[in-house]
Order: structure tokens, then C-alpha cells, then sequence
């Protein structure tokens, strides 16, 4: 089973990595891990700060991975926010039988209301040296943007609304 964990910055997605990690003993690769990787390796002029050209230049090798481990029945949770929204349509049913996607999505009554929360736990499992760039307005925009994609194209959307309880039973 691979299960792909996508939405805006600041959603959580790493730290529900984690805790499926040691819910189910599932391994996990954050594609942020693999881009800085390959940045700081000098692997690519990228920065960043580009997310589209990253987003270009990752799926393509992030979607391999993800067919070698369905050919080899491996269980894999791939998290980040450069999983496209038409990502269906790299595979063919057979590997779609294998993958579950969440988009994770705050709602804009979430945000106006837990700002500072979110803001808080920013860092929960990876350091954020500079998150200065992160506002309340960029939230609200990354979040809307993300709803209207998955909506767009069909995809599964987990949105958090309240409480943030996100949990994902397999």
C-alpha cells in the first residue's frame, strides 16, 4: 500500500507521516528530505523557493519510486507539496489499485481562528530555519488554492475544520 499525503505548507503533513510511521511501521519519504537533498548535493540549480520547477523536477523521479515499491509489495507513505493534483494519471490501474492519496486542507475558519497554533507547531518534526514568509494571508491562499484543486481533479481531501484530529485508518 503506498499512501501519498499531499496539501500546503504548515498542514501537518509530516507529522501524520510520522505517526502512521509508528502506527503501522510504514516507512515514509518527505519529499522535502529529497529536495534538499538534491539541492544541496548541487544535483540541481533549483532553489526552494521554486515550487513549480521543483514540483517538475521531483514527480517524475518520486513517481518511479513509488512504482518500485508497489512492484516489489512494499508498503511506502509519501508526504509533501509537490505531489501534483492530476497524479492519477502517471499510473495505470494496477498501481492505482495500490495508492491511496489524502490531500490535507484547513478550512478558512480553521486558520482565522489557530493562526498562532499553526504557526506554533510549524517545526513539529522538521526545523524551520526561516518561516518568516509564512502569514496568515499566505495560509488562507495556499489552502483555498489546494480545496479548488481537489476539487478540480477528484482528489481525496481531508479537511480540518475544529479540532485538528487527523487520522487515516488503513
Amino acid at each position: 500500500m503506498i499512501l501519498l499525503i499531499a496539501g500546503a505548507s504548515h498542514t501537518g503533513k509530516t507529522v501524520l507521516a510520522q505517526r502512521l510511521l509508528e502506527k503501522y511501521n510504514y516507512p515514509y519519504l518527505s519529499i522535502d528530505l529529497l529536495k534538499m537533498g538534491l539541492i544541496r548535493s548541487g544535483n540541481t540549480g533549483l532553489t526552494p523557493e521554486q515550487d513549480e520547477a521543483l514540483q517538475a523536477y521531483l514527480w517524475p523521479i518520486v513517481k518511479e519510486m513509488i512504482k518500485t515499491a508497489i512492484e516489489n509489495r512494499q508498503n511506502l507513505i509519501v508526504e509533501g507539496g509537490y505531489i501534483p493534483f492530476d497524479w492519477k494519471k502517471d499510473f495505470s490501474d494496477s498501481y492505482l489499485e495500490q495508492i491511496r492519496y489524502y490531500c490535507l486542507v484547513m478550512t478558512e475558519a480553521y486558520i482565522e481562528s489557530h493562526f498562532d497554533e499553526i504557526k506554533k507547531h510549524a517545526d513539529a518534526i522538521e526545523a524551520r530555519l526561516d518561516d518568516s514568509w509564512c502569514t496568515k494571508e499566505s495560509v488562507l491562499q495556499d489552502n483555498a488554492y489546494n480545496f479548488k484543486m481537489c476539487k478540480r481533479h477528484g482528489c481525496n481531501c481531508i479537511l480540518i475544520d475544529g479540532s485538528y484530529h487527523v487520522d487515516i485508518e488503513l
